[in-house]
């Protein structure tokens, strides 16, 4: 069970040591295997940046994981970073730190991009000033900016007891998924499921069914997971996916992700486990 609480007061001082989500970029500074660069050993557990050295800007408090505060900050600019610690692309915190802080971590970028991208009003340019809330509202026009989130669908198409998956471009070689797109405006999740199965592998679906969500921060996601049946038409391959095919549970290839890390993960393995 995840014991996170986002609906606490932020301390008052820095009194007691806090998971520090500190970023440079989009990458977020982690400590590492010295003989391993990309073996990640922990998260900074500081009072402070200060501890490290560090020069940081636009602090924001996330909540408290099993009582422990969590925060999130920016470095103020290029700096030299301690031993032993590296800038790490969030997507490796898979399987490597508990999944507990790894939520937390996905949590940091929604709200840092959000700090960091609504500096100034998108519609009179002036400064923006941080709301009673998790908010942002312009000292002159009052327009209000909440943390950007993008709605996307991830679905597993089953044929009997074969399921579809797809090399996107953006994969490694030889490594497989299932299909995933985003919301159109004006599109109900079950449209989106249908339209985007039709453009990216030419078939019809039907019995489109909700099985989960994950935020997915890459760059501001939540995925939206649904199973569905084949319902007609051959794979006719359009955009990023670049080969397609059914599979049975016995012949399945390399996956992205592998496990139940993630929604598309959770999917294949209640696949998996349905027709075992």
């Amino acid at each position: 069970m995840i014991n996170f609480k986002a609906d606490v007061p932020a301390p008052s001082i820095y009194d007691a040591p806090a998971y520090w989500f500190i970023f440079g970029g989009r990458k977020v500074i982690a400590f590492v295997d010295p003989d391993n660069e990309y073996k990640i050993t922990g998260i900074p557990k500081l009072t402070a940046p200060d501890d490290l050295g560090l020069k940081t800007v636009r602090h924001n408090f996330l909540g408290e994981l099993d009582g422990v505060s969590c925060w999130v900050a920016d470095l103020d600019g290029r700096q030299e970073l301690p031993a032993g610690t590296k800038l790490i692309n969030p997507r490796f915190f898979f399987g490597q730190i508990d999944d507990a802080l790894r939520r937390v971590a996905f949590r940091s970028i929604f709200v840092n991009d959000w700090d960091r991208n609504n500096q100034f009003c998108g519609k009179c340019g002036a400064v923006m000033d941080y709301g009673t809330d998790r908010s942002k509202k312009c000292r002159v026009c009052g327009l209000v900016k909440y943390a950007r989130i993008s709605p996307a669908v991830i679905m597993l198409i089953r044929k009997g007891d074969k399921f579809l998956l797809g090399h996107n471009e953006r994969h490694p070689d030889g490594f497989y998924s299932i299909l995933a797109g985003f919301v159109d405006p004006g599109e109900s999740l079950e449209e989106t499921v249908a339209r985007e199965v039709k453009e990216e592998v030419g078939l019809d679906v039907t019995n489109i069914t909700y099985f989960g969500s994950e935020p997915w921060p890459f760059p501001d996601s939540l995925m939206i997971g649904f199973y569905c049946d084949y319902a007609g038409g051959e794979i006719v391959l359009e955009d990023e996916i670049v080969e397609a095919s059914w599979y049975g549970i016995d012949e399945l290839p390399k996956m992205i992700p592998t496990g139940d890390i993630s929604i598309a993960g959770q999917l294949i393995e209640w696949f998996v486990a349905e027709n075992s």
